[in-house]
C-alpha cells in the first residue's frame, strides 16, 4: 500500500516514556487518520541541525485502534550518536505540530502460510507488534522472538505475553541470552515464513541462517532501520577525484547528504540501504567500510567495490569515490530485498 505523497499537518496529542530510551508519541492528523495495515509507517518531516529532513516510523498497534481514537501511534528509540531524527522526535511535546505523509506499507503481512515466525530486535518491535496481535486474533500458528539489551527495553513484552502466552520468547543481552536463529529456522515447518525487523547485523544473521537452511528467499521478509551498522558512527573523509573534491562526513550526517551539499548528485530513492540506486564506486579505502545496506550480498560487501551512499560509512579513515552515473551500473528500481524500511 502506497501513499499519494501528500504532506499534511498533525498535532502531537501526547507523549509517554516507555523506557529510558524509547518514547511513544500519539499524533492526531488534521485530516483524520487514513486506512492502514500492520507493517505500515509514517514519514515525518523534521528540522534537524538547521536543515529539513524526513524520517520514517512504523505505526504501532492495530489499525482499529487508530480508527477508534483518531490517532496514529509511533514509538521512537533515542539514538546517541545518531543522525538527529530520534533526538528531534524525543524533543516533541503535546501540542506541537509537524508534517506527516502516509501511511505507506512495504512490509505487508502475508496470509495463508502454515506458520509465521516473527523476530524483533529492539525498537524493531514496532511493526512486529501489530502483526503478532493480528495473527493471534486470527488463530494463526505463530511464534515471536523479541530481543533487547535489557528487560526495561522490552517495552511491549507485557502486551505480547497477554496475547501470545508461551508463543512469545524474550531474549535479553543483560541476562547473557542470545537468539539462536539457526535453531529457530531449522524447527520451522515447510513453507513457513519469517518476518523480521531490527538492526542490520540481526538481518544479516537471519539471511545467512535462512539461506543455509535452503529455504525459499520469498518466505523471508524484513525491514531495517537503515542507519544501524556494525560499528559506531564516526566522521570520515571523502575524496572525489573526478570533481577535485575532498571533504569530511560528520558522524551525524549521511554520505549521500554531504555529497549533495558539495554538488555531487547521486540518484537515490529509499535512503535506507534497500534499493541500491545511490550506490557509488569505491576507488580506494583507507580504513574499514561499514556497509549498512541490505542491498548488496555479503560477497559484494567483502569486495568493497561499491557502497550505498545513503547509509554506509567508513571507520578509521576515509574513502576515494567515483560517483559517475553509468547506465550499466544502475540497479533496477524494484531490485530490493523482500522488504526493508526505517523504524
Amino acid at each position: 500500500m502506497k501513499s499519494d505523497e501528500r504532506w499534511a499537518e498533525a498535532t502531537v496529542h501526547s507523549v509517554q516514556d516507555l523506557s529510558p530510551t524509547v518514547r511513544s508519541l500519539l499524533l492526531r492528523p488534521a485530516e483524520g487518520v487514513r486506512p492502514w495495515t500492520v507493517g505500515a509507517h509514517l514519514r515525518v518531516r523534521l528540522h534537524i541541525d538547521g536543515r529539513d529532513d524526513v524520517r520514517s516510523y512504523s505505526l504501532v498497534g492495530l489499525p482499529a485502534e487508530s480508527r477508534e481514537t483518531g490517532l496514529y501511534r509511533v514509538a521512537v528509540k533515542r539514538a546517541d550518536p545518531g543522525r538527529g531524527g530520534s533526538r528531534a522526535m524525543h524533543a516533541l511535546q503535546g501540542g506541537d505540530r509537524l508534517q506527516i505523509a502516509g501511511p505507506d506499507n512495504h512490509f505487508e503481512l502475508p496470509t495463508g502460510t502454515p506458520h509465521t515466525l516473527l523476530v524483533a530486535g529492539g525498537i524493531g518491535i514496532t511493526p512486529i507488534l501489530g502483526m503478532a496481535l493480528t495473527l493471534a486474533a486470527r488463530g494463526a500458528s505463530l511464534r515471536v522472538l523479541y530481543a533487547a539489551r535489557s528487560d526495561e527495553e522490552l517495552v511491549f513484552a507485557d502486551r505480547l505475553r497477554t496475547a501470545l502466552g508461551d508463543r512469545l520468547q524474550t531474549v535479553c543481552d543483560a541476562r547473557g541470552e542470545r537468539m539462536d536463529l539457526a535453531a529457530e529456522i531449522a524447527a520451522l515447518p515447510p513453507r513457513a515464513q519469517l518476518l523480521i525487523c531490527g538492526p542490520v547485523p540481526l538481518l544479516q544473521a537471519a539471511q545467512t541462517a535462512w539461506d543455509g537452511a535452503g529455504r525459499p528467499r520469498a518466505d523471508l521478509r524484513f525491514e531495517t532501520f537503515g542507519s544501524s551498522g556494525s560499528r559506531p558512527a564516526e566522521a570520515f573523509w571523502v575524496e572525489v577525484p573526478r570533481q577535485g573534491l575532498r571533504f569530511e562526513v560528520p558522524a551525524d550526517r549521511s554520505l549521500l547528504d554531504v555529497l549533495g551539499a558539495h554538488g555531487v548528485q547521486a540518484l537515490h530513492d529509499c535512503r535506507r540501504g534497500e534499493c541500491g540506486l545511490c550506490a557509488v564506486d569505491i576507488v580506494a579505502v583507507h580504513g574499514t567500510v561499514d556497509h549498512r545496506d541490505v542491498f548488496f550480498s555479503a560477497h559484494e560487501k567483502a569486495t568493497n567495490q561499491r557502497l550505498c551512499a545513503c547509509v554506509s560509512r567508513v571507520c578509521g579513515g576515509g574513502v576515494v569515490l567515483d560517483p559517475a552515473w553509468r547506465p550499466d551500473a544502475l540497479p533496477a528500481v524494484d531490485a530490493r530485498p523482500e522488504h526493508a524500511e526505517t523504524a
